[in-house]
């Protein structure tokens, strides 16, 4: 189930991520500032990568130990803190109604990518060693 999971979740991150990078290229590119168009690509971009990498988890993973949890969590909670709370930023600042409270939200999805990241790291040094 948890590999059913994973999979989906990336092609949903990865599908998502297509409409939102037109919407930015078609709409959003009429109405916001370079640094605001900016901040929607990095997010765009972002989670495209992690939806990939959900998709490639999904197919690799035994879910045999629960650090593969722990790493799934930290990609799908991350990319949806991260870039969506840009998106929310850059958005509500098109609309003239800045939500600065989704600020701090971006770098605890930040941290929790690189959590990812460093626990996937460690499952192959602990192979390794």
């Amino acid at each position: 189930m948890a590999v059913l999971v994973t999979q989906f979740l990336g092609a949903l991150l990865g599908m998502l991520s297509v409409v939102f990078g037109a919407f930015g290229a078609h709409w959003l590119k009429k109405k916001a500032s370079a640094s605001q168009l900016a901040s929607f690509e990095t997010a765009v971009k972002y989670q495209l990568f992690h939806a990939i990498l959900l998709l490639v988890l999904g197919y690799n993973f035994s879910y045999n130990s629960p650090v593969e949890d722990y790493i799934v969590g930290c990609f799908v909670l991350g990319t949806f803190l991260f870039s969506f709370s840009i998106y929310g930023l850059v958005l509500s600042a098109v609309f003239g109604k800045k939500a600065r409270f989704l600020g701090p939200i971006t770098p605890l999805g930040g941290l929790l990518l690189t959590i990812g990241w460093a626990l996937l790291a460690y499952t192959y040094i602990a192979h390794i060693i």
